[in-house]
């Protein structure tokens, strides 16, 4: 059984360890790590999971950015401890703080990363939607969280200001 909190600054270094852990040391290289650069996750959705001994399984993140002037929210990075992969603990993750989303007035969230997994989870290709080089952009993915608003959203994602 796992409990899920947002992320505190108390947090931060023990999901920093679980990042290194789960994704490469250049993880910090990435495109989407160039549009966080400098910028909070966003509070209340940002979480972490932990066992009944407060051990952290998984932690998820959410960033602000926009789209051709829309605000969205980029969610990345998800991560699950090798040792609880396979547990349902990611998926977790997302649908807890994508039904927190809406209510803080988010209405559309993107993503990099594989379809057949975020397809699950209502995520399909975004179609116009430039992140920065080198991304692959059949993995730049979106979920609406209000009918229809991804409908005519296009153009570069940008760091929030």
């Amino acid at each position: 059984m796992y409990e899920l909190a947002a992320e505190t600054a108390d947090d931060h270094w023990e999901v920093e360890a679980l990042y290194d852990t789960c994704f490469a040391p250049g993880r910090t290289a990435l495109s989407s790590y160039r549009l966080r650069e400098g910028v909070p996750p966003v509070a209340g959705l940002s979480h972490v999971a932990r066992d009944d001994l407060g051990i952290l399984g998984g932690a998820i993140r959410f960033w602000p950015v926009t789209v051709g002037g829309h605000d969205v929210l980029l969610l990345g990075p998800v991560a699950v401890h090798p040792t609880r992969q396979g547990e349902g603990l990611g998926g977790l993750l997302i649908q807890t703080s994508m039904e927190h989303a809406g209510p803080q007035g988010w209405e559309r969230v993107m993503l990099v990363g594989d379809a057949p997994y975020y397809g699950r989870y209502g995520f399909s290709m975004l179609h116009g939607v430039i992140m920065p080089p080198p991304t692959n952009p059949e993995r730049v993915l979106g979920r609406a969280l209000v009918e229809g608003a991804w409908d005519g959203v296009t153009g570069e994602v940008m760091r929030a200001r």
